[in-house]
């Protein structure tokens, strides 16, 4: 087996409980692109809220972000694919959430955009780690700015399984709905998904699947662990994405990433 690139989810992956990434990871990482493996990201953050880790970790390539809606290149610039949430079905969505009564946002210019202060925004954007812009109204702001995700939060799991259960019925064949995290339930176009913005980034470098692993923990991983040729589930993942992994790691406060990478990269 020859890996010749990696893709990193961000929360609960590569990021340990701090939002950090730990030295050993940045180790690893480094002595992979050494020996000339593509490392890149694979998160539903924002382009601006991944953009740190990226620089950090020096990577120069398109990095996946909303949940594989947008694919830009970290340091150039250049954007790979773009779509957003089409507007009539946006506005369906956010209409939907509203009658709801959970919280929820959008995303206006690569800007996290709420309607109101609420704990689960400050969260949200503390998580982030960027500012929120308040909006009198997202659903008229759709008139003037394309959104790549819409998502709800909700301490209630149940009730977000209900509304994602709802969704699906309704926007199954229009809208990709996914999780990130059991509390988060996230709107994007049904072109966007991590496996199809890992497949077009590695048909733009002329990488074959077989030669790509990825290594992610939740709902909305599930897809790009299956597309790879190498899937690897962290030692925290759901159940559904450990039994679709080919091998699954230490968690990631135990620096899960670094394993992987020692054992199927750097060996």
């Amino acid at each position: 087996m020859t890996i010749k690139m990696v893709a990193l989810d961000l929360d609960d992956t590569l990021l340990n409980s701090q939002l950090k990434i730990s030295p050993a990871c940045v180790r690893a990482i480094r002595a992979a692109r050494q020996k000339g493996v593509i490392i890149t990201l694979s998160t539903g953050r924002m382009f601006q809220s991944a953009l740190p880790y990226a620089r950090q970790l020096e990577i120069d390539v398109p990095i996946i972000t909303y949940q594989g809606a947008w694919v830009k290149s970290s340091l150039s610039g250049e954007v790979l694919y773009y779509q957003p949430v089409p507007a009539g079905l946006a506005r369906q969505v956010m209409l939907f959430f509203r009658q709801q009564g959970v919280h929820y946002h959008c995303y206006y210019n690569d800007e996290l955009c709420i309607e109101s202060s609420s704990a689960e925004a400050d969260d949200y954007a503390c998580l982030a780690g960027v500012d929120a812009r308040m909006y009198d109204d997202l659903i008229t702001a759709l008139g003037h700015y394309d959104t790549l995700k819409i998502m709800a939060i909700s301490t209630n799991e149940s009730r977000l399984l209900e509304m994602e259960k709802e969704m699906k019925a309704r926007f199954a064949d229009q809208l990709y709905i996914t999780r990130s995290k059991p509390f988060y339930l996230e709107v994007m176009n049904r072109l966007a998904g991590k496996a199809q913005a890992l497949a077009l980034i590695a048909d733009h470098l002329g990488i074959q699947p077989a030669e790509v692993m990825a290594i992610g923990d939740s709902f909305n991983d599930l897809d790009m662990i299956k597309w790879a040729g190498w899937g690897v589930a962290m030692g925290n993942a759901i159940a559904s994405v450990k039994e679709a992994a080919d091998f699954v790691t230490f968690s990631n406060e135990e620096e899960g990433v670094a394993e992987a990478l020692q054992r199927f990269v750097l060996q």
